[in-house]
């Protein structure tokens, strides 16, 4: 295999995004350059370089777009549920079961965890900690054990496999070119291993912390700085429940519920035609859209076409804002991908580079063909991408390198890229890095960030470790 200077490019590029991750800088400028500049050298013209940074985000965009759509969905029915006040009435029958710390550890993990496969842990974080934590401090659970609880089950386990929505499975696979319905069933095995681990584990290192039940727990607490709130939380607080709260509180559980029964039917039995892909994350969408129209027509009939429409926009800004920047990042690594390149560069697939798997090819002397050294190359790298605090930044970076790795050490792609998804989401998606989203957590238990961070490391990184290696057994 012939390098080009076009794949020595690509090759320092990617090396400069990983640099800039470890020093904890934003990577969308870096990915713009370098795409800028692997366009430039591979077509030998300045003006199809700059065309190739248009372009790039364009294919990006237009593959992942589906994902920014269930985001809106998702986001504008969980506003028109806060407007009814039915977030609250979907979370006040775990409150009368929290009696002991213990229990009250278990019961924000299982809530947390819930919530946050249908609505990311973005809404999660407020709507447990404001309503969960009080009651599990006072039921002797020291506000650390609850921020653990919180970010484990959320942003680790959930995340990790987003297994309703299927984002991460979805960017994942397309930049690895693999099946999306089979790296998101072994995500989820590996979260679900991953994260009782780390649950346990957490939960051994608290025991001796948990307290029995007093008021004293919550006074002692309720003295810290109070939790900080933005004002639409603020206004959300100061909702009246609307007479339908209760009505919506329990349709939008049992629709999901039945979703997820049909689903499971349809995946092990011949009642139901077989979902693949991201029709799953459709049926979910479609049955939100539905849900959303009718709790914002039953709030109020009269203004309820406009309210829809607000709602739509607060949730498509809401998905920009988080995965906005993840298009020029996933756009410079689309360039790896043979299939990709072509639209990018307007060519044939045939004269199509594949810069990634080209490289991976000349270097195959190098690699030690070891399942267990590529599954934890794969895991480390995920795990350095996520070191920017997002935890999807690196997604296409680890799916690309698997999809090129995979064949040549004998690994599935997608078990390879499941990993690498494992390492990305749990490391930046908000349990090891203080400048995540953990920054949430930590805020609403009034908990040190830092202490957040140093009482998981070990429990997280056990459990990533052990599911790399079964992971690796089993599939």
């Amino acid at each position: 295999m012939e390098l080009t200077a076009a794949h020595w490019m690509y090759l320092i590029g990617t090396c400069i995004i990983i640099l800039t991750m470890l020093f904890r800088q934003n990577i969308v400028v870096p990915s713009i350059i370098v795409t800028f500049l692997v366009g430039w050298i591979f077509t030998g013209s300045f003006i199809s370089g700059l065309q190739t940074i248009f372009n790039a985000s364009l294919v990006a965009a237009g593959e992942l777009f589906n994902i920014f759509l269930i985001i809106t969905i998702m986001t504008a029915l969980l506003h028109s549920l806060k407007s009814l006040g039915s977030d609250r009435q979907m979370i006040t029958p775990f409150q009368k079961v929290m009696k002991n710390g213990h229990i009250s550890y278990w019961v924000i993990i299982f809530v947390t965890y819930v919530i946050s496969l249908f609505f990311w842990p973005t809404p999660a974080v407020p709507l447990v900690g404001a309503l969960l934590i009080p009651v599990a401090v006072r039921a002797g659970l020291p506000p650390i054990g609850a921020a653990i609880a919180i970010s484990l089950a959320g942003q680790g386990m959930a995340l990790s496999s987003d297994y309703i929505i299927q984002i991460a499975p979805t960017l994942t696979a397309t930049a690895a070119g693999a099946d999306v319905g089979i790296l998101a069933d072994r995500a989820l095995v590996l979260s679900i291993i991953t994260g009782i681990t780390a649950i346990v584990l957490a939960y051994l290192f608290l025991r001796k912390q948990i307290l029995r039940p007093s008021n004293s727990h919550l006074i002692a607490w309720e003295k810290d700085d109070q939790i900080p709130q933005s004002k639409d939380e603020l206004e959300n607080n100061q909702t009246h429940k609307s007479k339908y709260s209760l009505l919506f509180a329990i349709l939008v559980p049992l629709t999901f519920l039945i979703i997820i029964a049909y689903m499971f039917l349809a995946k092990f039995s011949d009642l139901f035609p077989s979902i693949e892909g991201g029709t799953g994350a459709a049926l979910i969408g479609g049955a939100s859209a539905v849900l959303l129209i009718a709790a914002t027509m039953f709030k109020n009939l009269r203004s309820s076409l406009n309210d829809v429409s607000d709602n739509f926009v607060q949730g498509f800004v809401f998905a920009f804002k988080a995965m906005g920047p993840v298009i020029p990042i996933a756009g410079f690594f689309f360039i790896g991908s043979g299939d990709l390149s072509s639209k990018i560069f307007g060519i044939s697939a045939e004269e199509a580079p594949s810069f990634l798997f080209d490289l991976v090819v000349a270097g195959q002397q190098f690699i030690p063909e070891s399942t267990l050294i590529a599954g934890l190359g794969i895991l480390i790298i995920g795990a350095i991408t996520g070191l920017d605090g997002s935890g999807f930044s690196g997604l296409p970076l680890v799916g690309s390198l698997s999809g090129a790795l995979g064949p040549n050490v004998g690994v599935d792609v997608e078990t390879l890229a499941a990993i690498g998804q494992m390492g990305a989401i749990w490391v930046g998606g908000g349990t090891l890095i203080a400048w995540s989203s953990l920054v949430a957590v930590a805020g609403f238990a009034k908990v040190p960030v830092l202490e957040l961070v140093r009482k998981s490391f070990f429990p997280v990184m056990i459990g990533l470790l052990l599911s790399t290696v079964i992971g690796l057994w089993i599939f």
